[in-house]
């Protein structure tokens, strides 16, 4: 698939994007893919993931970077001095939504906070990220490893012997972007009401702990932690990994029904009847039992086979694919994961994972490639209205990822 050109539901509003790594950015590609104009503001040395490599794709483009910069515009502005600190004080001036990453307090030494930009642009909508939050956690350092080992994460994941694990992607950055894209939507419809702007607040920690859902809940019930189970669930089963001839099957069984069409298949109806796993409840307090008896009738089999039969059957069940199965999967499915986009100015092609919400008549689309440093210094500041903007003094850096 190429680009497209579609207009989409957020054509003419303006990001003015000053974040940087994963969760901002992430939040910014969203818009964009619906249409916004997203003006990706980056310091000389350019976003960190730029130099997160390998891996890379076939133009040596680190593919952190690509995947969550797509359909914007880079500019440069060095805030280290008059002539960036005013540039970026002009995109931002002229912008819908500014997106920010920073340190708590950084972009108010630069002129560039909420409470200075809102005093002359009073539609103006605010989004900052932090770790942490603004106040008693400011000094931290919001990276996601961290996040997931303070807020609780690494705590029930892995297995009971294991030690403490993350996930296998930065989950905590990418639950903040999607928090931020809700937020600034939110604000983008109430300013649609009211005529004017506000801040958004998101951060690491608290996009966890409201992502913990369950675990988190039964923690504030119980006043227990809950602890790692591997790949079990602490109040279904069977709903975990079983072994079988050749590797792991997972099977998702959430209610009587399922866990009879189960048995069945398997060859051992009479478990159903068994006393300990006739309900769920009584399941999960013999899972140990059940996961063994299980596991001696998958045994004669390989995991795609057992997938296919017991999905047949209405009985919720998979292997354990690698990213390229699940590639593979989605796109035999018709959900099309994957798009190409090209490069109308040049030979460069990029691979991006599609965005996953599909509206009916405003669709997303893929107009450009992720950006070169500073691809579109003059276009962008071409296209912005006149602001009466005055340069301000130059102060020194001293900004950190997220």
């Amino acid at each position: 698939m190429g680009t497209s050109g579609a207009a989409g539901p957020l054509a003419g509003i303006r990001v003015a994007d000053f974040s940087r790594v994963l969760a901002g950015p992430y939040a910014s590609m969203m818009l964009a893919d619906f249409g916004a104009d997203v003006i990706k503001v980056e310091s000389p040395a350019g976003d960190d993931t730029r130099s997160w490599t390998p891996p890379v794709d076939a133009h040596g483009v680190g593919t952190y970077f690509s995947s969550v910069n797509r359909n914007k515009r880079s500019v440069v502005c060095d805030l280290r001095t008059d002539e960036g600190l005013h540039r970026a004080r002009e995109l931002a001036l002229n912008a819908d939504v500014v997106i920010e990453n920073f340190r708590p307090g950084v972009m108010k030494k630069f002129g560039l906070d909420y409470e200075t930009l809102h005093a002359e642009k009073p539609d103006l909508i605010y989004c900052s990220i932090t770790g942490f939050g603004a106040t008693a956690g400011a000094h931290l350092p919001g990276y996601d490893l961290l996040v997931q080992a303070v807020g609780g994460l690494m705590s029930v994941t892995g297995s009971r012997d294991s030690e403490p694990s993350k996930v296998g992607v930065a989950l905590v950055d990418v639950l903040t972007g999607q928090n931020a894209v809700v937020g600034i939507l939110a604000a983008l419809r109430h300013r649609d009401a009211a005529g004017r702007g506000q801040r958004i607040e998101v951060n690491l920690l608290s996009s966890l702990l409201a992502g913990l859902v369950n675990q988190a809940s039964s923690t504030l019930a119980t006043g227990e932690a809950p602890q790692r189970m591997g790949n079990a669930h602490p109040s279904i089963a069977p709903y975990e990994t079983l072994r079988t001839a050749d590797g792991p099957l997972a099977v998702a069984v959430g209610n009587d029904r399922q866990f009879g069409a189960l048995v069945r298949i398997l060859g051992i109806p009479r478990l159903a009847e068994d006393h300990r796993f006739r309900t769920n409840t009584e399941r999960v307090a013999h899972r140990v039992e059940l996961k063994a008896l299980l596991e001696e009738q998958l045994a004669g089999r390989p995991a795609a086979e057992w997938s296919a039969v017991l999905s047949a059957e209405g009985v919720p069940a998979g292997k354990v694919n690698s990213i390229k199965e699940a590639l593979e999967l989605a796109g035999q499915l018709g959900l099309d994961p994957a798009v190409v986009m090209n490069d109308d100015a040049g030979p460069r092609t990029s691979h991006q994972v599609a965005n996953p919400i599909h509206l009916s008549e405003t669709p997303a689309s893929y107009r450009r490639l992720p950006p070169l440093l500073g691809e579109h210094d003059g276009a962008a500041f071409a296209s912005l209205s006149p602001a009466s903007v005055s340069p301000t003094s130059t102060t020194t850096s001293t900004s950190t990822g997220k």
